[in-house]
């Protein structure tokens, strides 16, 4: 079997702030096309070649879109599909499924089993950019909106800028990572190993225990006075933004 491409973007530890795509291809010629031409438009990529290896991955970090092919050696893309569709991670995913069977009855037979969109190959890869765009606007507007806000912080993605209650908020490239990536998905608790992987994207090269100096000095900043802490500590699983910040 062909060895996957390697992500690219998390070898080299850049921002996670970039919608986060699994290609699950196991043709290498036309997965590196994609991986190619997804990182180009500034996506954070990852490509695996074969089904179980691809819900092992979604699993462990769910991606905001998988690009699946129907014809997989082994459990075949309809079926890892239909699996997906069945758990709760991966329910709301959007899935383009890419196939070379263009006939309407397998067409829908690929969107009855849970995929949102339908590529028949070969296709145009500006109008699968395009495809991909209008999924991930649909599905995830907190990753290409410019600004989240959250209680009375505010975190400006064009800017690289943070403000809570309109003072400025210095922040060092990594904080400002992990305070992004916390604002996207409010309420729900990532363990270490998970904040690795997305924000410094290379987990098996760092101690677990930076994401706690990290998490600290990102506190320190955040926090003046009897303010409220945004990020919860969940015991013996990670952290957590807060879901209630700013509610009171």
């Amino acid at each position: 079997m062909n060895e996957p491409i390697v992500q690219t973007a998390l070898r080299e530890g850049k921002s996670d702030r970039a919608p986060r795509i699994l290609v699950v291809e196991d043709e290498v010629p036309l997965a590196t096309l994609l991986v190619y031409n997804l990182e180009a438009e500034g996506y954070q990529v990852e490509h695996v070649d074969n089904g179980d290896e691809a819900e092992l991955r979604i699993a462990e970090s769910p991606p905001d879109l998988v690009l699946l092919d129907w014809m997989l050696p082994g459990v075949s893309g309809l079926e890892i599909c239909r699996r997906l569709r069945a758990r709760d991670i991966a329910r709301d995913m959007p899935i383009i499924m890419l196939t070379a069977r263009g006939e309407e009855a397998e067409r829908v037979r690929g969107l009855s089993v849970g995929a949102d969109d339908y590529v028949v190959k070969p296709f145009s890869t500006p109008e699968l950019m395009a495809r991909v765009r209008a999924l991930l606007r649909r599905a995830r507007p907190e990753r290409v909106a410019s600004k989240l806000t959250l209680g009375d912080i505010d975190l400006d993605r064009e800017t690289r800028r943070v403000r809570r209650s309109g003072r400025e908020i210095h922040l060092g490239p990594t904080e400002f990572r992990l305070l992004e990536y916390f604002m996207e998905k409010p309420g729900r608790v990532f363990t270490r190993a998970q904040l690795l992987d997305s924000v410094w994207g290379m987990s098996a090269e760092i101690d677990e225990r930076t994401v706690d100096v990290h998490v600290g000095r990102l506190r320190k900043a955040l926090i003046r006075g009897r303010e409220k802490d945004p990020i919860r500590t969940v015991r013996g699983s990670g952290y957590s933004f807060d879901e209630t910040f700013g509610r009171d």
